[in-house]
């Protein structure tokens, strides 16, 4: 057990070694009124329902942990439980992915650990954590853990909370309970308030090559520059408070272009190299935003930005998510804003690499659209198209992409001469009669070379129309470009797509390998779906692959090509240069 002094680990440890009680023996009459609850049970979620209600908890189940954050904020629970027994990664990774939202909210966070594992538990701390709960136990030491875990969090967040001390001591040891006490008190005074939740990535790439401490010290590096943007553009304006695990939050007095201006300082900061012995380590972030509405409170507040920060984390290509005011329909607002954005040039493109596994080399670039919104920030391709649908403007974003990326391809220095491009079609454009034609002659006017080009279509793209889809992508792969199915394994069909369509390369989505180091049926269905499309004569890629493990299990699979954060994020031109020299 790592050596923390953590108040609430002590607590819950006494409630663990509570003497044998008989399980009647807690008086249910003693709790005032039925406490909501949000757990997390891999293996046994029977067990903890049965005990919660039992004991009056009205008990909100999840048997997976698949968005478990986003599902966390929305059961509105100031209690969680993550159940780790016989499920100890499985446990760490929701308890990181809870950590933040926890800390930010003021919440509790009980984990239920084997015995086995007790050497994890500062580990669990570590990402967030609150209390704990060792098995074997009896029915009434679990319903003893909630209520120490619900007076916990009515303490956090009602007075000053206890602060953590972590072996060799944080320089920020400013928490969640300040920050909340900082924006009430702002706001008493009427003051405009944002938060930005911040949390890091890649850590585990660290933690895997030099260990947690080098990881800590990073954290710590990373908060340091944060203060000291926020010192220099804010003052005493401003305040960073660590959160959970990986997560901390700037809380400060700005509202419009001076907290865009700062976020922008921040993510510029932060995504420059950090040292880590005797090498660099470059991190991931994102931020989630709000600013304070009228008679909205701190927890309000957090509560909305850590909603915010959850959906950067789901997103391909926003690394800011901003939450808008209640009773605003996001894509209304961005439908309204997309009609000026193409003339503006908002519209930008990034390239995620594709390398060929057997060389290690960059082969290839997926081009991705960005939307480098005025107030927003950097949108996704998501929210653009979704907004572009709603805006009835899904023809003319496409093809104003498809413009862009031929002109910039096109425009490349000759180190990234001989590199495929990879574009994606949309369903508008599978449908539109006479796209083929349109878009090959689109193509020889940029000057770009058809034998460079991959044209990539989603399976819900294609579900509308198989045969007409079917011929559109024969007619493009006969005048010379190839053809790849993108998120391949998300559809229902999608076995029917590779024996019906003139297929080059088959994407597996990411979904999918990102589970593939998990269960032994995770690996089989991988490395089916890789065998199929290689038995057809297929390619296969990889998407989303961000570590060691994954990669290497794709290669014994048979998988050659990959693309994702293990290598990079979408770049720009200038990145993508710098990537090549390497």
């Amino acid at each position: 057990m790592s050596n923390k002094c953590v108040p609430a680990l002590a607590e819950a440890d006494a409630a663990a070694r509570l003497a044998p009680m008989d399980d009647g023996a807690i008086d249910l009459m003693d709790m005032a009124r039925a406490t909501s609850l949000f757990a997390l049970s891999f293996r046994h979620g029977d067990e903890i329902a049965r005990i919660a209600a039992g004991a009056g908890w009205q008990a909100d189940m999840q048997g997976d942990a698949d968005d478990v954050a986003a599902a966390y904020l929305a059961s509105g629970a100031a209690i969680a439980v993550v159940d780790a027994r016989d499920a100890l990664d499985q446990g760490l990774a929701a308890t990181e992915a809870l950590g933040g939202a926890i800390a930010g909210n003021g919440d509790a966070l009980l984990v239920l650990v084997s015995r086995a594992d007790a050497d994890a538990i500062g580990d669990f701390f570590d990402r967030g954590a609150t209390q704990f709960l060792m098995s074997p136990y009896r029915d009434g030491d679990l319903i003893q853990a909630l209520r120490f875990a619900d007076r916990y969090a009515t303490r956090a967040r009602g007075v000053p909370a206890e602060r953590r001390v972590v072996p060799g001591g944080w320089r920020h040891d400013r928490d969640a309970g300040d920050a909340r006490r900082w924006i009430d008190e702002r706001r008493a005074d009427g003051r405009p308030v944002a938060a930005v939740l911040v949390a890091l990535s890649r850590l585990d790439i660290v933690n895997a090559a030099h260990g947690r401490p080098a990881v800590d010290a990073l954290i710590e590096a990373a908060v340091r520059r944060v203060d000291a943007i926020a010192s220099a553009d804010l003052g005493e304006s401003a305040m960073v408070a660590r959160l959970g695990g990986a997560e901390f939050v700037l809380v400060a007095e700005a509202e419009g272009d001076a907290l865009t201006r700062t976020i922008t300082a921040l993510d510029a900061a932060l995504a420059r190299p950090f040292a880590v012995a005797d090498a660099l380590a470059v991190l991931g972030c994102r931020f989630g935003v709000a600013e304070a509405q009228d008679g909205e409170d701190a927890a309000a507040l957090l509560r909305r930005a850590s909603e915010a920060l959850v959906a950067a984390k789901a997103s391909d290509g926003a690394m800011l998510h901003l939450a808008l005011p209640d009773g605003v329909v996001p894509l209304d607002a961005l439908a309204i804003d997309l009609h000026h954005a193409i003339e503006r040039d908002e519209i930008d493109i990034r390239f995620q690499p594709q390398v060929e596994i057997a060389s290690g080399r960059i082969t290839g670039v997926e081009a991705l659209a960005r939307w480098n919104h005025r107030k927003l920030g950097p949108l996704g391709a998501d929210a653009l198209f979704a907004a572009a649908d709603r805006a009835d403007l899904g023809v003319a974003l496409s093809d104003h992409i498809q413009q862009l990326v031929l002109a910039r391809a096109m425009a490349w220095p000759a180190v990234l001469g001989n590199l495929r491009v990879s574009l994606n079609l949309s369903a508008a454009d599978i449908a539109r009669p006479g796209f083929a034609a349109l878009f090959l002659a689109r193509v020889d006017a940029s000057g770009f070379p058809r034998g460079r080009l991959t044209i990539e279509v989603t399976e819900t793209g294609l579900i509308e129309d198989l045969a007409a889809a079917s011929a559109l992508l024969a007619e493009l792969r006969g005048a010379g470009c190839r053809v790849a199915i993108d998120d391949f394994g998300t559809g229902y069909s999608s076995l029917a797509y590779l024996k019906s369509l003139p297929l080059d390369y088959v994407k597996i989505d990411k979904s999918l390998v990102r589970d593939i180091d998990g269960s032994a049926r995770d690996r089989v269905v991988v490395a089916g779906a890789i065998t199929m499309a290689r038995s057809l004569g297929m390619a296969v890629i990889a998407e989303g692959v961000e570590t060691p493990a994954q990669l290497a299990l794709l290669a014994a699979g048979g998988c050659e090509i990959y693309q994702g954060f293990l290598l990079s994020e979408p770049v720009g031109e200038d990145a993508l240069v710098e990537l090549m020299a390497r």
